[in-house]
């Protein structure tokens, strides 16, 4: 056994070793600065030029264009910064390297400048290739040989992320709206600092766990996914598959016109600069551009495929049936970051006023100081065992919770002085953590029971529960006029939609790398893990784009039709799903 794993079990916290929240709260601080930042990005371009907050007045398509393109771009970056992490840095050091590259760009974003915003997005899309995969393959290897409590500790970790995305929309959001766009941006630089300093004063405590690069990098996300090894299939599988020279000539070539794609479409829309300027049979440049890209990956996937045994080539094709189901689910699930916010911050009537708004004071209390209380214990129980071992790091981290108690007391304090209240826009957006948190164990019991749904099952659900969030908000657009701008609809409706897409988050989430680690063999893993972040990728790009038609069918059509389109499509795919099921069984071999 690992003796510098051995140590780290010695000083548990809630059963667990204290390395384990060390990287909790440095996962917490960087979704913290993550989401505090992205929920204010939608609104700060498109907020008006002139009056007490005023943004960059961007249209809306031209918004979501460059927030798809970014979205998209931190889901592909991971797959180098995971390599680089292996051969070079090692994932510790890759971690401190991520945490400072996007402290860089938030700090780059407060100048509010064009520039610098541009140089800020840069630097948040190349720190978190470097931070995103490399947290977790710490904790991976924190629990070689402890197994068993391996999915308890993903599930602590989970919640790190949720709070960190929480607090972060909440209050970045907050000061943004309030006091003003820089306010928001510098909170999330500050902090995502103070999650860097803490860990690198803690980085001793791991000895040489994560130091070394290693030979096999497990890519992984923060979640609650059930490592397993190959099966015996995968060790029978004698033959082997490396990639030939064209499968690397088709991997540049789809890359390079995914990447071309990705940014030109932003640039030929906000500065008018087409770097794929040309026509052909009737289709635009990019358009050209992105259809060649995607068939030549689908050739390079179906000959890769082609090439193992009849076994291992079913479960890969269920992989990928399940990999476009994915497509469409985040396509639609993003709009809570694009089109979405827009609706609750333009459509959404959140003046609250008497009672309406004591009640809504009074939630907004509860869920910002409950969760708060709850971190903060967890802190105390760490700094008790630690303080010895870490005391600067605990120094910082108890500076950082000193501050967010402060600005939450503020934020209180002053919301409480009013007679009246008006709910910001991006405090809609902590809604999806909350549902989450307090969702998610009620998801993992049913998980567990008998009554656990087949893959195809859950995917189906959660493309079906999506669909129907997007429903309610057709009904509470029905009444908005045709090319309408502003409207006053209740926010009821927009709290039931987060509710139901979260639902649908809990069936689809856990479930896909889980299978991708079950089904597919050990040489062809790590392709297909940056095959499912593409896919991840591609759907986080067409949700820019599709939120990004909001005026334009509003205009020709209603709010209501737009939402509509967000309805039918999932629920339809849910459906393909559901049919499927039998026949994804097959193909997976009787994995569960």
């Amino acid at each position: 056994m690992n003796t510098d794993i051995e140590n780290l079990f010695k000083d548990k916290v809630i059963g667990h070793p204290a390395g384990l929240f060390v990287l909790f709260f440095t996962e917490m601080w960087e979704r913290f600065s993550f989401y505090g930042m992205r929920i204010l990005l939608v609104l700060f371009l498109t907020a008006p030029l002139i009056g007490e907050n005023p943004g960059w007045e961007w249209p809306r398509e031209h918004a979501l264009a460059l927030i798809g393109t970014y979205a998209s771009l931190l889901y592909l970056t991971p797959i180098v910064g995971g390599w680089v992490a292996d051969k070079i840095t090692g994932y510790k050091w890759a971690v401190i390297i991520g945490c400072f590259i996007m402290m860089l760009g938030h700090a780059a974003m407060v100048f509010e400048t064009q520039f610098t915003l541009y140089l800020g997005l840069a630097l948040l899309v190349i720190g978190t290739g470097f931070f995103k995969p490399n947290v977790t393959s710490m904790i991976s290897e924190m629990y070689k040989g402890k197994e068993s409590k391996k999915d308890g500790a993903y599930t602590i970790f989970y919640m790190g992320v949720n709070a960190g995305a929480f607090f972060g929309m909440m209050l970045c959001g907050y000061l943004a709206e309030n006091i003003g766009w820089s306010w928001g941006f510098g909170l999330a630089g500050i902090f995502m600092f103070l999650g860097m300093l803490q860990f690198w004063l803690a980085k001793d405590l791991f000895g040489s766990i994560g130091e070394k690069p290693t030979k096999i990098h497990e890519v992984e996300i923060p979640q609650n996914i059930n490592e397993v090894s190959p099966t015996e299939d995968y060790k029978l599988e004698e033959k082997l598959n490396p990639f030939t020279n064209i499968d690397k000539i088709l991997i540049v070539l789809s890359a390079l016109g995914g990447v071309l794609y990705l940014f030109n479409d932003p640039m030929s829309k906000i500065g008018d600069v087409n770097i794929l300027n040309f026509n052909i049979g009737g289709l635009e440049g990019s358009n050209v551009t992105i259809l060649t890209a995607l068939v030549l990956f689908l050739y390079l996937i179906i000959t890769r495929i082609s090439r193992y045994s009849k076994i291992i080539r079913d479960k890969i094709i269920a992989v990928s049936v399940f990999g476009i189901f994915t497509v469409f689910f985040f396509a639609a699930f993003e709009q809570s970051l694009g089109s979405m916010t827009i609706f609750a911050r333009d459509y959404t009537g959140r003046a609250l006023s008497g009672s309406s708004a004591m009640v809504f004071k009074i939630i907004d209390l509860i869920l910002t100081v409950g969760p708060l209380a709850i971190i903060t214990w967890v802190l105390f129980l760490l700094f008790k065992k630690t303080y010895s071992k870490i005391p600067y790091s605990n120094i910082v981290l108890s500076l950082a919770f000193i501050s967010l108690w402060g600005i939450v007391i503020w934020k209180v304090n002053r919301e409480f002085s009013k007679d009246a209240t008006e709910v910001g826009a991006s405090w809609f957006g902590i809604l999806n953590s909350f549902f989450i948190i307090t969702l998610a164990p009620l998801f993992s019991k049913w998980w567990e029971s008998k009554y656990n749904p087949s893959a195809a099952m859950k995917y189906g659900l959660g493309l079906i529960l999506l669909g129907l969030g997007f429903g309610v908000l057709v009904m509470g657009t029905m009444g908005i006029e045709q090319g309408a701008k502003t409207a006053s609809v209740s926010m009821f409706f927009l709290i039931f939609a987060y509710l139901f897409h979260t639902m649908g988050e809990l069936c689809i989430s856990p479930v896909g790398l889980s299978y991708l680690s079950k089904l597919v063999p050990g040489r062809m893993i790590g392709f297909m893990f940056g095959i499912w972040y593409l896919a991840i990728a591609i759907g986080q790009k067409a949700a820019g784009t599709m939120g990004g038609m909001i005026d334009k069918i509003t205009e020709e059509y209603s709010l209501s039709t737009f939402f509509l389109i967000f309805t039918l499509v999932p629920i339809a795919v849910g459906i393909i799903s559901i049919i499927l099921n039998p026949i994804l069984k097959r193909l997976m071999h009787n994995v569960r």
